[in-house]
């Protein structure tokens, strides 16, 4: 190890002093211990500030929050009660007609009798052909695809609020880690200082550990920013009133299920929402080949002569003549859309296939990579604790205990990652299996 240099000096600690000795005095312990209090200070601030918030509530008990605050969900739900309304209206009946009609008007009287004469008409318009039932089947159509759209949205939404709420729980992971970094690296800095002014160490060695401080210290402040911006995300996407702060109920460790044995690609919400769009667009087609018939009227009404009292009935009927418009167009463009309707199933039917296999591939493959992460971790802990054994003994130098430390630091930001994206993935087989992700967590 160094040895120290006796070299008279004078500085504003006082008498000479041993170069390196006096150097850790004045800058070592000062700097020390000016690390330590700005720790010390951030540490106060974010217990004072973890103790005043409110915990975030289990993410089954958000998932259950977010079914009557989430915008989004609401407003699938909105879409729902309208096309039931659509349906309901494409029920009625046609209003009746009622007109009043003056006629012969200034004609010269016959035998001192005015020849005027007023009808009025009540005329009931009556849809032929099976326009009305097409009318109400395409209605039904539609509701039922938006009711395949809002399962395949709350689907959709409960894994995007999963892999959010894991996110925020994995970036407040990194700011323990973080934390823990720095206490790490005061506990380095304090050994560096006591070897110093014993001679064993040279001055570099203590600017390093120094440095080192710092460097854990910005991350500190960085892993806490990203753990802010992550709880802010989820708490957007769950639509609360007050700001979630913090995550008190693990969802990082949940093990993924046992996939479906007999999974059947019509239970992938997509390809149940492409089936219902298709079939919405193969009803419109029936009613735009009954647009063009003709709606009879059948018409019943008085009328009154002159200025006498001497009335009659009519009677009539109507109907509109296809001479012109027979909607071959509108027929055409409607044939074209459901037809590229099924071709939107069948992709959605390959993607829906393509997707399941992935996911299960993936679900696989992260629980590999957490459960090689979780033994780098274990041995990156043994590793570090016998790296400062060796350090403190004098058989291991500061560079190698400090590119210890860091590679544990990374070993548990690695388990983080891994778990984080098996939650992914678990996510993602859940929506191509037609599942609430996590439902049952509580």
């Amino acid at each position: 190890m160094h040895k120290s240099i006796q070299r008279p000096h004078a500085s504003s600690c006082g008498r000479s002093l041993d170069l390196s000795v006096q150097r850790t005095r004045c800058f070592g312990t000062d700097q020390g211990a000016r690390y330590l209090r700005l720790f010390i200070s951030i540490s106060l601030a974010s217990a004072f500030s973890m103790a005043s918030a409110a915990d975030s509530p289990s993410f089954g008990a958000l998932l259950r929050q977010a079914q009557s605050n989430a915008p989004l969900l609401l407003e699938q739900a909105a879409n729902v009660r309208a096309a039931a309304a659509d349906v309901r209206q494409s029920q009625a009946w046609l209003n009746p007609t009622l007109s009043a009609t003056a006629e012969d008007l200034g004609a010269p009287r016959q035998g001192g009798v005015s020849q005027r004469q007023d009808t009025y008409t009540l005329t009931q318009s009556f849809e032929i052909g099976g326009k009305r039932g097409a009318r109400i089947a395409a209605e039904r159509g539609r509701a039922a695809s938006a009711v395949a759209r809002e399962r395949q949205t709350r689907v959709v939404y409960a894994a995007e609020l999963a892999v959010a709420y894991a996110t925020a729980e994995a970036m407040q992971g990194r700011s323990e880690v973080a934390e823990a970094e720095v206490r790490r690296a005061q506990d380095d800095l304090r050994a560096a200082q006591a070897l110093v002014q014993a001679g064993r160490e040279a001055q570099l060695r203590l600017s390093q550990a120094q440095a080192s401080l710092a460097a854990a210290q910005a991350e500190v402040q960085a892993a806490a920013a990203a753990a802010s911006a992550a709880l802010e995300r989820l708490t957007a996407l769950v639509g609360a009133t007050e700001p979630l702060t913090r995550i008190v109920h693990p969802l990082l460790d949940a093990a993924a299920p046992m996939p479906t044995p007999t999974w059947d690609p019509t239970a992938s919400p997509a390809l149940a929402t492409a089936v219902a769009e298709r079939d919405a667009l193969a009803a419109q087609v029936r009613v735009e080949q009954k647009r063009w018939l003709p709606d009879v009227g059948v018409s019943v009404g008085m009328r009154k002569y002159g200025w006498t009292d001497d009335k009659a009935a009519t009677v009539g009927i109507s109907a509109t003549i296809p001479l012109f418009d027979r909607n071959k167009a509108g027929i055409d463009a409607a044939r074209e859309r459901a037809g590229g309707a099924a071709q939107r199933v069948e992709a959605a039917r390959l993607d829906a296939v393509a997707t399941h296999r992935a996911a299960l591939a993936q679900v696989r493959a992260s629980e590999l990579r957490v459960s090689a992460a979780e033994q780098g971790e274990h041995a990156a802990t043994e590793a570090y604790r016998l790296g400062r054994l060796g350090y403190d003994a004098g058989k291991a130098s500061l560079l190698e205990l400090l590119a210890i430390r860091r590679a544990l630091a990374e070993a548990q930001q690695r388990t983080l990652d891994a778990r984080l994206e098996r939650i992914r993935a678990i996510a993602t087989l859940s929506t191509a299996e037609g599942r609430i992700a996590f439902g049952e967590a509580q």
